[in-house]
Protein backbone atom coordinates (compact mmCIF):
# COMPACT_ATOMS: atom_id res chain seq x y z
CA UNK A 1 0.00 0.00 0.00
CA UNK A 2 1.43 3.34 -0.99
CA UNK A 3 0.95 6.74 0.56
CA UNK A 4 -0.36 7.93 -2.80
CA UNK A 5 -3.53 5.83 -2.56
CA UNK A 6 -6.21 5.63 0.05
CA UNK A 7 -4.89 2.54 1.80
CA UNK A 8 -7.45 3.11 4.53
CA UNK A 9 -10.91 2.98 3.04
CA UNK A 10 -12.64 6.11 4.29
CA UNK A 11 -16.18 5.94 5.51
CA UNK A 12 -18.62 8.26 3.83
CA UNK A 13 -18.16 11.73 5.30
CA UNK A 14 -20.96 12.94 7.50
CA UNK A 15 -22.82 16.04 6.33
CA UNK A 16 -21.52 19.10 8.12
CA UNK A 17 -18.42 17.27 9.35
CA UNK A 18 -16.02 19.79 7.82
CA UNK A 19 -15.50 22.89 9.95
CA UNK A 20 -17.69 25.92 9.46
CA UNK A 21 -16.57 27.35 6.13
CA UNK A 22 -17.46 30.91 7.11
CA UNK A 23 -14.46 31.07 9.42
CA UNK A 24 -10.89 29.95 9.17
CA UNK A 25 -9.56 27.09 11.38
CA UNK A 26 -9.24 28.17 14.96
CA UNK A 27 -12.36 30.31 14.77
CA UNK A 28 -10.65 33.41 13.39
CA UNK A 29 -12.67 35.43 10.93
CA UNK A 30 -10.23 37.34 8.74
CA UNK A 31 -12.80 39.02 6.52
CA UNK A 32 -11.68 42.45 7.70
CA UNK A 33 -7.96 41.97 7.11
CA UNK A 34 -6.15 44.38 4.84
CA UNK A 35 -6.36 43.37 1.20
CA UNK A 36 -9.69 41.54 1.59
CA UNK A 37 -11.96 44.50 0.90
CA UNK A 38 -13.57 44.56 -2.51
CA UNK A 39 -12.83 41.02 -3.72
CA UNK A 40 -14.75 37.79 -3.92
CA UNK A 41 -13.13 35.94 -1.02
CA UNK A 42 -10.16 34.01 0.17
CA UNK A 43 -7.46 32.73 -2.18
CA UNK A 44 -8.66 29.14 -1.98
CA UNK A 45 -12.20 29.95 -3.20
CA UNK A 46 -11.55 29.00 -6.83
CA UNK A 47 -10.52 25.50 -5.67
CA UNK A 48 -12.84 25.22 -2.68
CA UNK A 49 -14.56 22.05 -3.94
CA UNK A 50 -11.18 20.37 -4.44
CA UNK A 51 -10.07 21.34 -0.93
CA UNK A 52 -13.29 20.04 0.59
CA UNK A 53 -12.95 16.76 -1.32
CA UNK A 54 -9.36 16.34 -0.15
CA UNK A 55 -10.23 17.21 3.46
CA UNK A 56 -13.12 14.75 3.48
CA UNK A 57 -10.77 12.04 2.20
CA UNK A 58 -8.30 12.90 4.98
CA UNK A 59 -11.14 12.83 7.50
CA UNK A 60 -12.04 9.34 6.30
CA UNK A 61 -8.43 8.21 6.50
CA UNK A 62 -8.27 9.51 10.07
CA UNK A 63 -11.41 7.57 11.01
CA UNK A 64 -9.75 4.55 9.40
CA UNK A 65 -6.75 5.06 11.68
CA UNK A 66 -9.08 5.00 14.68
CA UNK A 67 -10.58 1.71 13.44
CA UNK A 68 -7.11 0.27 12.95
CA UNK A 69 -6.25 1.00 16.58
CA UNK A 70 -9.61 -0.35 17.77
CA UNK A 71 -8.98 -3.52 15.73
CA UNK A 72 -5.46 -3.95 17.17
CA UNK A 73 -3.77 -3.56 13.79
CA UNK A 74 0.00 -4.04 13.61
CA UNK A 75 1.91 -0.89 14.66
CA UNK A 76 3.85 -0.48 11.43
CA UNK A 77 0.68 -0.65 9.35
CA UNK A 78 -0.84 2.13 11.46
CA UNK A 79 2.33 4.22 11.14
CA UNK A 80 2.23 3.76 7.37
CA UNK A 81 -1.28 5.20 7.33
CA UNK A 82 -0.29 8.05 9.67
CA UNK A 83 2.42 8.93 7.15
CA UNK A 84 -0.15 8.90 4.33
CA UNK A 85 -2.50 11.23 6.25
CA UNK A 86 0.40 13.52 7.15
CA UNK A 87 1.48 13.70 3.50
CA UNK A 88 -2.08 14.49 2.42
CA UNK A 89 -2.35 17.31 4.99
CA UNK A 90 1.01 18.69 3.89
CA UNK A 91 -0.20 18.73 0.28
CA UNK A 92 -3.32 20.68 1.29
CA UNK A 93 -1.16 23.08 3.30
CA UNK A 94 1.18 23.76 0.39
CA UNK A 95 -1.72 24.33 -1.98
CA UNK A 96 -3.29 26.78 0.50
CA UNK A 97 0.02 28.65 0.81
CA UNK A 98 0.25 28.87 -2.98
CA UNK A 99 -3.32 30.16 -3.29
CA UNK A 100 -2.74 32.64 -0.47
CA UNK A 101 0.41 34.01 -2.11
CA UNK A 102 -1.15 34.26 -5.58
CA UNK A 103 -4.36 35.84 -4.36
CA UNK A 104 -4.28 37.48 -0.93
CA UNK A 105 -0.65 38.61 -0.94
CA UNK A 106 -0.76 39.85 -4.52
CA UNK A 107 -4.01 41.74 -3.84
CA UNK A 108 -2.51 43.33 -0.73
CA UNK A 109 0.66 44.32 -2.59
CA UNK A 110 -1.45 45.98 -5.28
CA UNK A 111 -3.37 47.86 -2.59
CA UNK A 112 -0.19 49.40 -1.19
CA UNK A 113 3.28 48.79 0.16
CA UNK A 114 2.24 48.59 3.82
CA UNK A 115 -0.60 46.16 3.06
CA UNK A 116 1.73 44.01 0.96
CA UNK A 117 4.40 43.92 3.64
CA UNK A 118 1.81 42.95 6.26
CA UNK A 119 0.54 40.06 4.12
CA UNK A 120 4.08 38.86 3.41
CA UNK A 121 4.85 38.91 7.15
CA UNK A 122 1.63 37.01 7.83
CA UNK A 123 2.52 34.42 5.16
CA UNK A 124 6.07 34.02 6.51
CA UNK A 125 4.66 33.39 10.00
CA UNK A 126 2.20 30.82 8.66
CA UNK A 127 4.91 29.05 6.65
CA UNK A 128 7.15 29.03 9.74
CA UNK A 129 4.38 27.33 11.72
CA UNK A 130 3.98 24.72 8.97
CA UNK A 131 7.71 24.01 8.86
CA UNK A 132 7.87 23.57 12.64
CA UNK A 133 4.90 21.19 12.71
Amino acid sequence: MSAETDAVHPADPQPGSVTDESHEPGGHDHAGHAGHAGHAGHGYMRRKDDYLKRLRRIEGQTRGLQRMVEDDTYCIDILTQVAAVTKALQAVSLALVEDHLHHCVVDAARAGEAEGEAKVAEAVAAISRLVRS
